[in-house]
C-alpha cells in the first residue's frame, strides 16, 4: 500500500480540494484520483531521510537562546530605525563565516535562524569551502558576528544534529 500510495494523507487532501474546485460527478471523482496518485508518487523522492537528535534536550536550550535574541535583535534594529541609526560607528556589512556543519538539515536550521533574527540574513554557503555568507544590518565587529553563529547557534546544532 505504501508503494502506491506513498503519501496517503495528501493524496486525500489533494481529492478533497479537486472535488471542491470542480463539480463532484463520478468522472472528476476518478480524474481526482488519478491525479492525486501520480502526485503523491512524485513527491516520494523528495521525501528526507529520518532524523536522528543525538542530544535532544539541546533543541529547548537553542530555541530559548534564539528566542532571546529575537527579542533583543528586534528591540536594536527597531531603535536604529526610529533612531535613524544615529552613530559614527554603525554600518551595513558582509561577514564570511567558515562554518563545520555540513548536513543539510542542520545548515538549512541555521539559516532559518540566522535569517529569522531581524538585522541578519544568510546570503549564500559554499559546500566546498563551508563559508556562509552573512549580511548584517549594524555590523561593528565582524569577530563578534562569527562567534555567535559558531559558537551560540552552530555548536548546539552540531550537538543536537550531527
Amino acid at each position: 500500500m505504501s508503494r502506491l500510495v506513498p503519501h496517503p494523507w495528501l493524496s486525500l487532501g489533494l481529492i478533497c480540494l479537486w472535488l471542491l474546485l470542480t463539480a463532484p460527478t463520478p468522472g472528476y471523482l476518478i480524474l481526482g484520483m488519478a491525479i492525486a496518485l501520480i502526485a503523491g508518487r512524485a513527491l516520494a523522492p523528495l521525501e528526507p531521510q529520518a532524523l536522528r537528535l543525538r542530544h535532544p534536550g539541546a533543541i529547548l536550550k537553542l530555541a530559548g537562546i534564539v528566542t532571546v535574541d529575537i527579542v533583543r535583535s528586534n528591540a536594536a534594529v527597531s531603535w536604529l530605525i526610529l533612531t535613524n541609526g544615529r552613530s559614527d560607528h554603525r554600518r551595513s556589512g558582509f561577514v564570511h563565516i567558515q562554518l563545520r556543519a555540513r548536513k543539510p538539515e542542520t545548515l538549512a536550521i541555521l539559516a532559518l535562524i540566522v535569517t529569522a533574527t531581524p538585522g541578519t540574513a544568510w546570503l549564500e554557503h559554499d559546500p566546498e569551502s563551508g563559508v556562509m555568507l552573512l549580511h548584517v544590518f549594524d555590523l561593528i565587529d565582524e569577530a563578534e558576528w562569527q562567534d555567535t553563529i559558531r559558537n551560540r547557534y552552530e555548536a548546539l546544532l552540531l550537538e543536537i544534529f550531527e
